[in-house]
């Protein structure tokens, strides 16, 4: 069923101009039938803030349940915004206190951009943990991605991430499910895509030794899907399914002006599995004239997106889809019809699905 555009977010535009069905406030408001409040706690930084806004609602949108989906958006203050990041915050978000007083159905956490080597010293550690805390109590299940779900196994579960030695893991990586009866995976490929993009990890043991159940994982990348032990109420990504087409080389352009304005030394590599022979042949000719650009102090070519684009295959979003989709059914089936009672007080809180 489609969101409905409950603000002014520009967000829903966006979608519906890409095809997505957005229902107005007013015509959702007519129709008998039940809604489903979903909270998003977007803690990416100015530049990606949008672009997260409109890759997770258009996975929530894209769910085939029977329920109109309110998405409310909200951050953390101690999280710094530039004057325009702030507007956009103040014009289209809610606060935590009017989240807390509304109620939710369900919750997603994104991603955050770090700058300390513990977790725990991030400007954004303990407002991040109060929101956890209350919706641990208060929400049927909280689906935290990449670096939120790093946070929250430390901050739950004493799980300390671990820097790669390998470097960055950057890439679109082949995963397994690893049981097929739980219902976030019901009908999902056994095997399937997941983009990563980080320089650390949780490896599977830290999962299993918290009681966590692993539900998809690569050889290569590790453990992307994990549940709680009642396995519902968290919900854990290590990886990004909700990326676009062009994510990863919109992150690849960007490690490229780094290393053109001389913030890294060293040309950046392909994200793995991701860019096809012909769009490596096109970068690596590029690659030779912004080095010799580069090396004589020249202005660098434009980058050649226009000639990738159309190029760039998703072979994860089907997937992503499907799991999203599972996730917002089992929050519907078992929330209360009126989500500012206590959690799930009608179900078993130890074993909400029934398992």
């Amino acid at each position: 069923m489609p969101l409905v555009a409950n603000t002014d977010l520009p967000t829903f535009e966006r979608l519906k101009k890409d095809g997505e069905t957005i229902l107005p406030a007013d015509f959702a408001l007519e129709q008998e039938i039940r809604e489903l409040h979903i909270g998003l706690l977007n803690m990416m930084p100015d530049k990606a803030l949008q672009a997260t806004e409109r890759q997770f609602f258009r996975l929530i949108g894209e769910s085939n349940q029977i329920a109109q989906f309110y998405v409310h958006p909200f951050t953390l203050d101690a999280l710094e915004r530039s004057p325009e990041g702030k507007a956009h915050v103040d014009s289209y978000y809610s606060t935590f206190d009017q989240i807390k007083e509304q109620g939710l159905d369900a919750l997603i956490i994104t991603g955050a951009n770090v700058a300390e080597k513990n977790l725990a010293d991030e400007i954004f550690w303990q407002p991040l943990g109060e929101v956890v805390d209350w919706a641990y109590e208060n929400v049927t299940s909280t689906l935290c991605s990449c670096l939120a779900t790093h946070a929250v196994l430390q901050y739950q579960y004493d799980q300390k991430r671990t820097r790669l030695k390998t470097g960055k893991r950057w890439g679109v990586y082949a995963h397994r499910v690893t049981d097929q009866k739980h219902p976030l995976v019901a009908g999902v490929n056994t095997r399937f895509d997941v983009p990563h993009s980080r320089f650390n990890e949780v490896f599977r043991d830290q999962f299993l030794d918290s009681g966590l159940q692993v539900l998809a994982e690569s050889e290569i990348a590790g453990v992307h899907l994990a549940v709680s032990p009642d396995g519902f109420r968290q919900v854990f990504f290590q990886g990004h399914p909700e990326y676009d087409a062009i994510s990863l080389l919109k992150e690849y352009k960007r490690e490229v002006g780094n290393y053109i304005r001389h913030e890294i030394e060293a040309y950046p590599p392909f994200p793995e599995h991701y860019f096809s022979s012909q769009i490596q042949a096109i970068l690596d000719e590029y690659q030779e004239h912004v080095v010799i650009a580069r090396d004589k102090g020249d202005e660098a070519p434009a980058f050649p997106e226009h000639l990738i684009i159309s190029k760039l295959d998703n072979t994860w979003h089907d997937t992503a889809e499907a799991v999203i989709n599972n996730w917002i059914g089992k929050v519907y089936q078992v929330t209360n019809q009126d989500r500012r009672l206590p959690f799930m007080d009608h179900v078993d809180p130890e074993n909400p699905l029934g398992l």
